[in-house]
């Protein structure tokens, strides 16, 4: 399945390198590149550990880590950009985020989650974008920022597999995130993850998507036996 999601392992990449350049092209940008870059990597990393309860022992706990240790450069990565950019405090929130979410917040959510239906992950998501808009502290806003995409990969796992309907949701999502920031603009704090969270199931999607089967008729064009486009 990882290998299959190279679009969003791609995608998460290059919002790295825009938060990176962010503190000398576009500073007022880097709060929003940290935010859908989290939200990307708790997808991601949803996606890469396929276990959905967590087994007996202390180390358990600590497994997502042990399976992917260069993962926490990443934190120290965007907190020394926030520092650069001058914004210590986020920089400190980054730090906090960091062990907040790989060492509290991402077993927890594995036990809480790992076995639920889709209406259980669609709530949580839901009820953690609000959370995400609402809460300002840097910290904690990272962290629901995270579990966003946490529980958007529980969505997008429990959802139809390669359907194009479920495509076309996620586009139409997308769009509408996109275009009520310009209608409303107080949704902007509770549209960029939602438009993150779309764009994620957009990119997932695309990933595994499958051509409709069409049965063999006699004298067909699949008679011909030839390569289809």
């Amino acid at each position: 399945m990882i290998g299959e999601l190279r679009a969003l392992g791609i995608a998460q990449g290059l919002t790295l390198g825009m938060l990176i350049a962010c503190p000398i092209i576009a500073p007022d940008m880097l709060p929003w590149a940290i935010d859908a870059w989290l939200l990307i990597g708790g997808f991601q990393l949803r996606l890469a550990d396929r276990r959905f309860t967590l087994r007996t022992g202390g180390m358990e706990w600590v497994s997502h880590i042990r399976m992917a240790p260069w993962r926490l450069v990443r934190w120290g990565v965007i907190a020394t950009v926030a520092l650069i950019a001058g914004d210590g405090e986020r920089a400190m929130g980054v730090v906090i985020a960091g062990m907040l979410c790989e060492l509290v917040a991402y077993p927890l959510s594995t036990q809480l989650l790992g076995r639920r239906s889709l209406p259980w992950a669609s709530g949580a998501l839901a009820m953690l974008i609000v959370l995400t808009g609402v809460v300002q502290q840097p910290a904690l806003h990272m962290t629901a920022c995270f579990l966003s995409g946490i529980a958007a990969c529980m969505m997008w796992l429990r959802g139809p597999d390669g359907d194009p309907r479920a495509l076309a949701l996620a586009l139409g999502g997308g769009v509408a995130a996109a275009i009520a920031p310009m209608l409303f603009p107080g949704a902007l704090p509770f549209a960029a993850p939602t438009f993150t969270s779309c764009a994620a199931w957009v990119l997932a999607y695309l990933s595994v998507l499958r051509r409709q089967v069409t049965p063999w008729r006699p004298g067909g064009a699949a008679a011909g036996l030839h390569p289809s486009r």
